[in-house]
């Protein structure tokens, strides 16, 4: 029972000490509960309309490629968006890039993976051909373990038979 009293009276001064200093956050404790969509949102560093920015990456350059049944070569498609993914990547030195294959559901786990590897290679050669250093890329394939879309349809297959490059800040192990 003397344990017991011990901890309720440790938890409750560790409770307390926690509510002891109101300012401990900085002078302005407000909260946007709007999730920054007030005026300006949208329009600051790290935002889509930012070009320096990941978001712009993803959604204006584009950070997938698709790939046909079976295969790991490259469309026109896919080249247009790699050279995308390379202009950027090469002005903006800060950041590197895990580049990842994906397969469908079609075929088994070993297949989809070696597949998914090859995909990623595949993207990886085309980035080093257009000047990205290789210390700033990685490999890593998920086969079919990672689908985006879930269907046994053309339409979700093709979705899925991809290469995702995801870039970051600092190293890329």
């Amino acid at each position: 029972m003397t344990f017991l009293k011990t901890m309720i009276l440790l938890g409750a001064g560790l409770t307390l000490a926690a509510c002891t200093d109101p300012g401990r956050f900085g002078d302005d404790n407000t909260v946007d509960l709007n999730g920054g969509m007030g005026a300006n949102a949208g329009m600051g560093a790290g935002s889509a309309s930012d070009p320096a920015s990941p978001a712009y990456f993803q959604q204006t350059v584009g950070d997938r490629v698709l790939f046909v049944v079976d295969t790991y070569n490259l469309t026109p498609e896919a080249q247009s968006t790699l050279d995308g993914q390379a202009e950027w990547l090469l002005t903006n030195r800060d950041y590197n890039a895990v580049i990842e294959g994906h397969a469908d559901e079609q075929g088994t786990r070993e297949y989809n993976l070696a597949l998914g590897a090859r995909r990623a290679n595949s993207v990886l050669e085309y980035l080093l051909s257009q000047g990205v250093p290789a210390s700033r890329l990685k490999t890593v394939s998920y086969g079919k373990e990672r689908p985006i879309e879930i269907c046994s349809n053309e339409a979700c297959y093709s979705q899925n038979r991809r290469a995702v490059t995801v870039i970051s800040v600092g190293a890329t192990s």
